[in-house]
């Protein structure tokens, strides 16, 4: 573990760490890989700092030793190891104090989706959790690299849990990094699905406003959620044997 001053993690934060490497893995399995691009954060609710995969590893190979301490006021100097994008999660949990995790990757189709002025429609289930609720960022497509970036992402997202960057991925966040994590795969489900149904050239259908709401309530329910994370740590340990080892506390 790398910290900004070395020291012992609590028993909570051990969990937390563990829990943003495990989530890290999860993103590559769902498709979220771009070498050792794209970040996943986690705090505890209401800190004034919070862990970040590290700048040197990609989703597919984070582990708890790679986890980063950092300050969410940027200000203060990063850690070495901290990702160029640092400004960009700091941003994001200065605006939002109910947000305790983040994803920003470039998976594909979400990328793709970004590119586009589609709506989002509840084709699925997974389209069903974002559906006028993604916000978009279109000032640059560059690496998020100061403050003033990130802040103003932090304001296209709103109070929304997404919000796409045009030509550069998306941001995806929860009350938890479980949630973040979860919720980051919904959306690259939900971007895939739309553009096939957009590929097909036909018209196409989607849930109803009833249907909808009836889907954040039982569908996207914390424990649902809480099901999500629990079965993709199963996959993850089925996929790297050696992750069961970390003892992660669900």
């Amino acid at each position: 573990m790398t910290v900004d001053e070395p020291r012992p993690l609590t028993p909570a934060e051990r969990r937390l760490v563990l829990q943003v490497a495990i989530g890290a893995r999860m993103l590559s399995l769902d498709g979220h890989d771009d070498f050792n691009q794209g970040q996943i954060s986690a705090r505890m609710p209401g800190r004034d700092e919070f862990f970040i995969k590290g700048a040197l590893v990609g989703f597919d190979e984070a582990a708890p030793e790679d986890v980063v301490r950092c300050s969410v006021d940027h200000a203060r100097p990063a850690p070495a190891l901290a990702p160029p994008e640092l400004p960009l999660h700091q941003a994001i949990y200065q605006a939002r104090p109910d947000v305790n995790g983040i994803v920003h990757s470039h998976a594909p189709y979400t990328l793709l989706f970004g590119a586009t002025d589609l709506p989002m429609r509840p084709i699925s289930h997974d389209g069903a959790y974002f559906r006028d609720r993604i916000g978009l960022f279109t000032e640059t497509s560059n690496t998020v690299l100061d403050i003033g970036t990130g802040e103003h992402i932090a304001k296209d997202l709103g109070d929304h849990p997404a919000v796409l960057l045009r030509n550069h991925g998306g941001v995806v966040v929860g009350k938890s990094v479980r949630h973040a994590a979860v919720f980051a795969q919904v959306l690259e489900r939900a971007c895939r699905l739309q553009l096939t149904a957009e590929g097909t050239g036909v018209p196409y259908h989607w849930s109803s406003d009833v249907d909808v709401a009836a889907k954040h309530d039982f569908i996207y329910a914390d424990l649902s959620v809480r099901s999500y994370w629990d079965y993709a740590v199963r996959r993850v340990g089925r996929h790297w044997p050696e992750t069961r080892e970390w003892e992660i506390s669900r």
